[in-house]
């Protein structure tokens, strides 16, 4: 008898529920070996035997050829005493320890399922929940671990005889895949009225005619309800609009496939990977001049659209019987998280949908969809969400004990880690009102039950005033951490790039609370994952009002008008002070007697600043309305740049007043609107390289973090960028998480780990 060996192996990562068992059955089986493979609370569990060659390549082929949705972070193996197994078996799940498996994110709808859904000798042709190992729901419909059927939303539906047969066949690709159903055993669609009568006719059809005709269509997509309507309809987007109370910020849009993109945008080949991944963002995308085709309420003055293309059975069935582009955007009420419950659906979304295209598969967590675009070739994630959670996030540091940490208040995630793993939630929203703060204490909840996780260590924000800090406090038998927010920036920054530090950290946004009681956000920093130096800053100005200032961005230039011009005179022919003359001179008497009116270094309300001078707008409808708009005004050939003194001192001192007052007399002069816009922008990116040049004279440092929601801004992050590395600097910028307050929740994380 030829010589046998019997190993153990351990296969830890995202192995569950992406067809890791029955690749492990079919790739033994195929080598002849015997033994058995399972699922357990650490991932996959297998025994292989049989002649020493066949075991190598076993093991060789383990890594190299594993499913496509796999992502293995560690193989273990041990020898074993062979007991002359011959034969090979798929194991019961195992269940009871802590578990440390890993959960894949929702996948669009593979090649191979679109290809039966197209087929109409398929006996799942034209179904709308197809799926199989490679592609489906997976993290909305998770209820626990070992991902298996019974702890999923689709415990409910009892496979029929057909399907119970191809999840239980090793050849067939959907061996042991959880969601397996068809038309005899699945959900099925429901088309009803806002009142939750069925509506007569074939759902998908009769849905695909209510848009055609502009009607308001709410779909029960994978992590929650989207609303829909003809993208090419400007009566419909209006209507949209209003209903939702969304006056300006733009939807998102879904085409077909990429061909359809770029009749609607410029599409390179970052971007075109990006749209067709199996994660399926919505892909910001510079707008074609004058391709139509999408009504001009989706996204009104912006030169961008928000591209997706479909990925679900449902989506691609809809988008074929509407036959051109669909608005799909978040079905809720604006400042609310999305819907996902379905009586939620029906009081929440009655007054805005005409019909409710929805089905009988519960969602278990709300997910939003996923924001990203190229930068310079690289994806550049602004929300993290649906396709992307709750895989772990790879960080320079380990947590020795576990954290959670609680983000800040807009744009909310939070982060649970332990050992090498971090994960960071799903975009949850502004934590402004009782039904986001619900979402994410019900995330919380879900996170530590899917990953066995209890906080040892409980990280937040140091504003007193936000519901996550609150959150916080009210925890019991856990380590409290604070954690300031631009350092928390920063500290995300790093682990985005699996960095520790030390660098130059360059944290401009709206509003973080600073160490001295202060409203930061134009923050230069010296820092690492353990600690910072506030090293320099725009100097500050009054807050007319407060938050009134924020929603008001007037307000912010009357002041930068007021400190730029000391001796009460500016330049003739300034709007702003023209349209809001009534207000000016109480506003301007409530900043210099200091009432009202907190102290700021916030780039963000710079910008508000100068986008009012500028008659882009004196007030909001969402956040960052204003700075987003100056972006847009910019002209993109200007190359000028304004100046900002810089007070060497320590922290230095950046005179934001000089760029105010550049602005307004070239304005003044006659200069074009657009130009300044330009010059101004570019004068941002100059101050940033000179501060950053005056730090690394002081501390020798050459590498620069960029974070903080101003960094959205493109035109800004690319002058930002080209300067910096003009001057010799390594520059540090978001690509895993985003630079806005969605990324500050792994920073305080590894803020933690760093500690001790």
């Amino acid at each position: 008898m030829s010589q046998r060996i019997r190993t153990a192996v351990r296969v830890e990562g995202i192995v569950q529920g992406v067809g890791f068992r029955p690749f492990v059955y079919s790739l033994a089986t195929g080598l002849g070996l015997g033994g058995l493979v399972g699922n357990d609370p650490d991932g996959v569990f297998a025994e292989v035997e049989g002649p020493p060659a066949a075991v190598e390549a076993f093991l060789r082929s383990l890594a190299r050829d594993a499913p496509p949705l796999a992502r293995i972070e560690r193989i273990t193996t041990t020898a074993m005493p062979p007991d002359g197994t011959a034969s090979f078996s798929i194991a019961p799940s195992e269940a009871g320890r802590q578990r440390r498996t890993l959960v894949s994110a929702d996948t669009a709808t593979c090649a191979d399922c679109l290809a039966e859904l197209a087929d109409p000798a398929d006996r799942r042709f034209g179904y709308p929940f197809i799926n199989c190992t490679n592609c489906g729901p997976r993290f909305t419909i998770v209820r626990g671990v070992p991902y298996d059927r019974p702890l999923t939303t689709m415990a409910s539906f009892a496979m029929c005889d057909r399907c119970a047969a191809e999840y239980h066949d090793p050849a067939d690709r959907r061996f042991h895949a959880q969601p397996t159903c068809c038309p005899a055993c699945g959900p099925a669609l429901a088309l009803l009225g806002p009142a939750g009568a069925a509506r007569p006719g074939p759902p998908l059809e009769a849905a695909a005619d209510l848009l055609r005709q502009g009607q308001v269509l709410a779909v029960k997509g994978l992590g929650g309800y989207h609303l829909a309507v003809d993208a090419s309809s400007e009566e419909a987007a209006g209507a949209l609009r209003a209903r939702k109370h969304r006056e300006d910020k733009p939807f998102a849009v879904m085409v077909a496939d990429v061909a359809a993109a770029r009749r609607l945008c410029e599409v390179d080949e970052a971007a075109a990977a990006l749209l067709a991944s199996s994660r399926r963002p919505i892909v910001l995308l510079p707008r074609r001049p004058g391709a139509d085709g999408v009504a001009a309420a989706v996204a009104p003055g912006n030169r961008q659209l928000g591209l997706m293309l479909p990925y679900t059975p449902l989506h691609h069935l809809l988008l074929a019987g509407v036959a051109r582009p669909m608005v799909l955007t978040s079905g809720n009420v604006s400042d609310e998280p999305i819907v996902y419950r379905d009586d939620e659906a029906a009081q929440r979304l009655g007054g805005i949908a005409d019909a409710f295209l929805t089905h009988d598969r519960p969602i278990h967590i709300r997910t939003d969809d996923s924001v990203v675009r190229a930068f310079r070739g690289r994806e550049a994630v602004l929300r993290r969400s649906r396709g992307y959670v709750p895989e772990p996030l790879g960080v320079a540091v380990r947590f020795p004990r576990p954290v959670l940490a609680c983000g800040a208040e807009l744009k909310s995630t939070f982060c649970l880690a332990r050992e090498s793993h971090a994960f960071v939630s799903h975009h949850i929203g502004d934590l402004e009102n009782a039904e986001t703060l619900r979402s994410f204490t019900e995330g919380i909840e879900h996170f530590r039950r899917l990953f066995d996780i209890t906080p040892e260590v409980v990280a937040h924000d140091l504003h007193p005033e936000y519901l996550s800090t609150k959150y916080a406090a009210d925890l019991a038998g856990v380590e409290l951490v604070g954690v300031q927010h631009h350092h928390a920036h920063i500290a995300s920054c790093l682990a985005d790039n699996r960095a520790s530090g030390p660098v130059i950290g360059v944290a401009f946004d709206g509003t973080g609370y600073g160490t001295d009681g202060t409203i930061w956000g134009g923050e230069f920093l010296i820092a690492d994952l353990a600690g910072f130096e506030r090293a320099g800053h725009f100097e500050p100005v009054p807050m007319p009002g407060g938050a009134a200032a924020i929603r008001q961005p007037w307000r912010m230039a009357a002041v930068y008008l007021d400190a730029a011009y000391p001796e009460g005179t500016y330049p003739e022919g300034l709007e702003v002070a023209r349209r809001n003359q009534r207000l000016w001179p109480s506003v301007l008497a409530m900043a210099r007697r200091q009432v009202n009116s907190p102290l700021t270094s916030s780039a963000g309300r710079l910008f508000d600043a100068v986008a009012a001078l500028l008659g882009v707008r004196d007030a909001i409808n969402y956040e960052g309305q204003a700075a987003v708009e100056l972006e847009q005004l910019a002209d993109a050939a200007e190359r000028g740049a304004y100046a900002a003194a810089i007070t060497p001192q320590q922290p230095f001192l950046v005179a934001g007043r000089d760029l105010v007052r550049a602005a307004a007399e070239d304005l003044a002069a006659g200069a074009a609107a657009p130009t300044v816009a330009a010059r101004f922008h570019h004068g941002v990116a100059g101050l940033i390289a000179d501060g950053c040049l005056l730090l690394r004279e002081r501390h020798g440092l050459g590498t620069v973090a960029l974070s903080g929601g101003v960094f959205q801004n493109l035109l800004l992050l690319h002058a930002t960028v080209s300067r910096l590395e003009a001057h010799g600097f390594a520059v540090l910028v978001h690509s895993r998480v985003p630079c806005h307050d969605g990324g500050i929740s792994l920073g305080q994380a590894v803020v933690v780990a760093a500690a001790g």
